[in-house]
């Protein structure tokens, strides 16, 4: 998912080295191998902010290679299809892993214009273990309670604590859900959602999927081609550095963009008053930290849950009117408020998070191999700390139940692909989460597809958030299949949205419940 983020300038892109085939047992399912999931009986939700949201759930093998054992069951919704011109299920995912997916399909089918939602029924799902799934994991209740040790272990003592917190967790998994790990992984929810398909009595699936969901899409696609109808990825995963690489290469672009924001913090010097040089706002953003380490603020907000609430800027610049005033009143005024406040908004992590937290670990310790040697994390990230410290170290922590993971890891599935209808590719150029080189390399992988490009974008998550010549490219492609082609590796490109304007709190909060879209896509990832 990492790497720096690239200018655009139509030269010719090298795509990574390949990866491993897909391993005999990610080999798609004969059609015999499992029961049928039985066709959903839909419900109204209940959710007052998408009325037209109907709820089911389906039961599916927890292994596939013994699909009549133990079985899990896995939550659906639907915005159901109005027109006559049906088109079949479209099946979205928010990212993560371990997003869920049930409001998010009210907001896709609410975004899309009436007359092209209405031809799509369409389904969102709790993957395994997510959600409303059952039975859905929460490895350690409380894991990211305040105040935690500071993430930048410059002594020893910090190191050690942070090591034994996160050896904690992956005992924890271990011990609570043993029976539960070695299914959960990109391979067993992608059979899953060849299982929804079945359900819904599909014989082909239209996807759209942001962030991890564009990983999840392309190795459904490696297994089941025949069964891909319309295609869609925003934000792309790269594949070849699945997750170790993948990481570490994320904590570039983040430093990136968050130096982005900083610049962004001093060019409205008279709002903010933290200087009109970057370098100068920066050092302050550091002398927050350091300040924070010592003395957390209301014994909540200490430097590690400062980089929580700053991480989700490099997602959505929405954020950064609120970020900055808060950053403002703490440096100026004296007055931590404002960031303790922004913090549970949305830096900290609640009971829901914490299960998606338990299933992100799972499936990214379960898909690929980690280094087991700590001492290679150590080496790695203090090179990387060297040169983009602002989420090198918070990263590391956050991945680092992985080193002591009890399961053993599976191979990456090389998702490259020639057997596939027209693709649509959604990139910014300057997306953190996600960098430039996913969108690249997933277009050279997927033979026939076609990449959009927003110039000059930095958020997370593009389409359907407000740029309307993204939008289009998507509603002429889930319209009649049209993509763009263009004569070198883009096919075609957008301008970014203007970055916010400055507000007052009121209105930078309001700015934030308006961005729906960035609430429903799970940060990380």
């Amino acid at each position: 998912m990492r790497t720096r983020a690239a200018v655009l300038c139509g030269a010719a892109v090298m795509v990574a080295g390949t990866l491993a085939a897909v391993p005999a047992d990610a080999s798609a399912p004969r059609a015999l191998d499992a029961p049928q999931a039985a066709q959903p009986t839909w419900k109204n939700c209940g959710i007052t902010s998408y009325p037209a949201l109907q709820c089911a759930s389906v039961t599916v093998p927890l292994d596939y290679a013994r699909p009549r054992e133990q079985q899990i069951t896995l939550a659906l919704s639907r915005v159901p299809h109005t027109a006559k011109n049906y088109q079949g299920p479209l099946l979205v995912n928010p990212g993560g892993p371990g997003g869920s997916g049930l409001k998010l399909a009210g907001y896709v089918a609410s975004a899309l214009p009436k007359a092209v939602a209405a031809q799509y029924d369409v389904i969102g799902f709790d993957p395994r273990g997510v959600g409303n799934s059952k039975p859905a994991l929460n490895c350690k209740p409380g894991y990211f309670n305040p105040v935690r040790p500071d993430s930048v272990p410059r002594l020893p003592s910090l190191e050690r604590a942070n090591l034994s917190r996160v050896a904690s967790f992956a005992e924890a998994c271990a011990t609570k859900y043993a029976g539960l790990l070695p299914y959960l992984d990109t391979v067993s929810a992608v059979r899953d959602m060849d299982a929804i398909r079945q359900a819904l009595g599909a014989p082909k699936l239209n996807y759209f999927g942001y962030s991890y969901g564009t990983y999840l899409g392309a190795v459904y696609a490696k297994l089941f081609p025949q069964r891909v109808r319309r295609f869609a990825l925003d934000s792309i995963v790269d594949p070849t550095g699945v997750w170790y690489e993948d990481n570490i290469q994320q904590d570039y672009a983040f430093n990136d963009r968050h130096l982005a924001f900083l610049a962004w913090v001093a060019k409205h010097d008279a709002r903010y008053r933290l200087g009109t040089d970057p370098a100068q706002v920066e050092a302050k953003w550091y002398a927050m930290r350091a300040a924070l380490a010592k003395n957390p603020a209301k014994n909540t907000v200490g430097a590690s849950e400062l980089e929580d609430t700053f991480m989700p800027g490099g997602y959505y610049n929405g954020y950064w009117p609120r970020l900055a005033t808060a950053f403002a009143a703490y440096m100026n005024d004296e007055n931590p408020d404002p960031l303790v406040k922004i913090y549970k908004s949305i830096g900290a992590i609640d009971a829901a998070g914490e299960n998606g937290y338990s299933i992100y670990a799972s499936v990214q310790c379960r898909d690929a191999s980690w280094p087991r040697d700590w001492a290679q994390w150590r080496k790695d990230t203090w090179a990387v700390y060297a040169k983009a410290p602002f989420m090198a170290w918070n990263n590391a922590w956050y991945n680092a139940p992985c080193a002591f993971w009890r399961t053993s890891s599976l191979r990456p599935v090389d998702v490259a692909n020639d057997a596939l209808p027209p693709t649509l590719l959604f990139q910014a150029t300057n997306d953190a989460a996600t960098p430039f080189q996913g969108g690249m390399t997933v277009h050279h992988l997927l033979r026939g597809s076609s990449l959009v490009v927003e110039q000059g974008g930095g958020n997370h998550g593009i389409a359907l958030s407000g740029n309307a010549c993204l939008d289009q490219y998507l509603t002429d492609y889930l319209t009649d299949g049209t993509v763009p082609r263009g004569s070198g590796d883009i096919d075609a490109v957008c301008q970014k949205l203007p970055d916010p304007e400055p507000t007052s709190m009121k209105a930078a909060s309001t700015l934030e419940r308006g961005s729906t879209l960035h609430g429903l896509l799970g940060f990380r990832g």
